[in-house]
């Protein structure tokens, strides 16, 4: 069955690492997309994501996105936004809470994502 919007990305995390959760329906749909397509590299993203979702040095890779993308609200709290790029064109984007240790995914693609276009 596919996760939907709230649920975890995968079991509760143990101390010390980042929850992970779909912000909504269909960034949960994008990443079974994206798992079955990539699924070595999809299971390197969440751990990233878990482990280290704000690295000390950014990469082309894993970087918070810029302009008007570099943050977003999500449940009354602004959020800085980041992306890693999980194959040529497949991406997850998530937003980083810090006061509830949870990345919240809000993007998931086999696709690369058209709002970085503009």
């Amino acid at each position: 069955m596919t996760p939907s919007r709230g649920e975890r990305a995968a079991p509760p995390a143990p101390d010390g690492q980042w929850e992970v959760r779909f912000a909504d329906a269909a960034s949960a749909k994008g990443w079974e997309c994206l798992a079955q397509q990539a699924r070595e590299n999809t299971y390197r993203a969440w751990l990233t994501i878990r482990t280290e979702p704000r690295p000390t040095a950014q990469t082309p890779r894993h970087h918070q996105l810029k302009g008007t993308l570099a943050r977003a609200t999500y449940r009354g709290r602004t959020c800085e936004q980041w992306q890693i790029e999980v194959t040529g064109s497949g991406r997850i984007w998530f937003l980083i809470d810090a006061s509830r240790s949870t990345c919240w995914i809000t993007y998931a693609s086999t696709r690369h994502p058209a709002a970085t276009d503009r």
